[in-house]
């Protein structure tokens, strides 16, 4: 693939930092290399000591004192090695993507760590781009939508920078946050089939991949990907811990380096102390301990949203209407009889000590009207779902929804 229509002229101006490049150098030397070349702080001057972090199996987690001076010290912008070595081998186990042994120069899978994946995703928005709505349904986007979409362009266009050709989809295949719905494998194949005739990338955002309800979960785009068109963004915020902040990107290296070469001159690297916490646990575990964790989350989660789907079908029968998720934590509702949901969650639902997210948050246009909410499953406990509406300080949605023809 050629790349280049692909970067903006901010990210092709960007050039190595030499004192990043040094830390990559540092980083892979040995101890007896002697460095005046960077400004890194003397770890003796490091409050820090040592540490011991306990998981929830009991087992331990050392950080001895010359652990924690590395844990507390700069690295590497694209991630701790052995952290990508990990994560490279995990992605090839879960999606096997065909560009694992292409050229560098063809699209090769790449990885490097970000600060969970709304940092990497800020770093692949382009300034003042052009967004199109295209639209979806319970089983997500819509082929045939964005098929017309596109009908407007001929596929040779993309070779004319004049035609202003869409440069990439973006999507959430699983558990889309807010509607809870994931795309068909079927659906996938078709869109991806789009994006090589018309020649755009598809970012691949998936925050709920290890949060799917239902076996066997869908192949991904990166397991479709022949072409290195596809940017996937993963997180471990989800299974892991929110505020580790860590998260990764997978993609063709001529562009994951353009992604490096932005976070040289931004945050620099993802904090080095999280990344060894992560690594040192993801090694403890092995791939298969992951993915264990990993099933209990799901469980847990499962049981979360059923307890939501039982409250709501008690509750909120006949007043609102919604599609099960089928990954990660959130219930879309849309009310009947009610054109916009905005002063009802606002003013009526907040002076009942409950805070759902009015639907209009997810709209590109903000101000437009809109008829639904959403509800978090994640926190409360199922007997918080389904406290009675007419009790005081009642916390479930029905003390929203009751009255659902009237405006507020």
């Amino acid at each position: 693939m050629n790349y280049t229509r692909f970067i903006t002229a901010a990210s092709a101006a960007r050039k190595p930092s030499a004192i990043r490049v040094m830390t990559e150098i540092l980083g892979k030397s040995s101890k007896s290399v002697l460095s005046l070349a960077t400004g890194a702080p003397n770890p003796n001057t490091f409050p820090f000591k040592t540490a011991v972090i306990t998981t929830d199996n009991g087992e331990t987690i050392q950080f001895d004192e010359e652990m924690m001076k590395r844990a507390l010290q700069y690295s590497q912008s694209a991630g701790l090695p052995e952290l990508l070595s990990w994560l490279k081998q995990l992605q090839v186990k879960l999606h096997n993507p065909p560009t694992i042994h292409y050229p560098p120069s063809q699209g090769q899978m790449d990885m490097c760590v970000t600060c969970g994946s709304q940092e990497g995703l800020c770093k692949l928005q382009p300034l003042g781009c052009n967004m199109i709505n295209v639209s979806s349904d319970e089983h997500g986007i819509i082929p045939d939508s964005l098929r017309e979409i596109l009908s407007k362009w001929k596929p040779e266009d993309s070779k004319n920078p004049e035609k202003n050709t869409p440069k990439f989809l973006y999507t959430v295949p699983n558990g889309n946050n807010p509607a809870g719905n994931s795309l068909t494998t079927n659906r996938k194949k078709e869109i991806y089939e789009l994006a090589r005739k018309y020649d755009f990338l598809i970012i691949e955002d998936d925050p709920y991949y290890f949060m799917q309800f239902n076996k066997p979960w869908a192949p991904t785009f990166l397991s479709m990907d022949v072409d290195g068109r596809v940017i996937r963004a993963d997180s471990f915020s989800k299974v892991l811990s929110s505020g580790l902040r860590i998260g990764f990107i997978t993609g063709p290296k001529p562009l994951i380096e353009r992604i490096v070469l932005h976070t040289e001159v931004s945050t620099m690297h993802t904090s080095t102390f999280t990344q060894l916490l992560v690594s040192q646990l993801l090694h403890q575990w092995g791939e298969e301990g992951f993915l264990a964790h990993v099933e209990r989350v799901i469980d847990f989660y499962r049981k979360q949203r059923d307890a939501l789907l039982a409250a709501a079908d008690k509750w909120l029968s006949g007043l609102a209407e919604w599609h099960v998720p089928t990954a990660g934590m959130f219930l879309w509702v849309k009310i009947k009889g009610l054109h916009d949901v905005r002063k009802l969650i606002e003013e009526k639902a907040f002076k009942k000590e409950i805070f759902v997210l009015p639907g209009y948050n997810f709209y590109l246009d903000s101000s437009a009207p809109c008829p639904y909410f959403r509800a978090s499953f994640s926190l409360a406990s199922p007997e918080q779902m389904d406290v009675d509406y007419r009790k005081p300080r009642s916390k479930f949605l029905r003390t929203v929804c009751r009255e659902p023809t009237e405006e507020p």
